[in-house]
């Protein structure tokens, strides 16, 4: 019974981590879009000449804000999936 509750407790754990994980990395990745979509339009505003240069920089930033959360998405599928602790725990218990 001892490993039944570690068990559920490392689960639990775990996907109150990814969940963490996945949630901020979204509000991360929302924050940072808006943020570098409100500077292109000034930078345009300002210089409507460099719009063709801004507007690659930008998808060029995009793409590796977007990295970001990508790879948030790998280590919580990891996580999620193959759980290193749930072994861990399996160990220490003996079985």
């Amino acid at each position: 019974m001892e490993f039944a509750t570690l068990l559920a407790q490392v689960n639990s754990s775990t996907v109150l981590a990814v969940g963490l994980i996945l949630g901020l990395g979204g509000a991360g990745t929302a924050i940072g879009f808006g943020l570098l979509g409100g500077r292109l339009l000034e930078g345009v505003a300002r210089q409507p000449e460099l719009s063709g240069k801004l507007t690659g920089t930008m998808f060029l930033v995009a793409g590796l804000l977007d990295a970001v959360t990508f790879v948030g998405i790998g280590i919580g599928m990891f996580f999620v999936f193959a759980n290193p602790f749930a072994a861990t725990v399996k160990a220490a218990v003996g079985g």
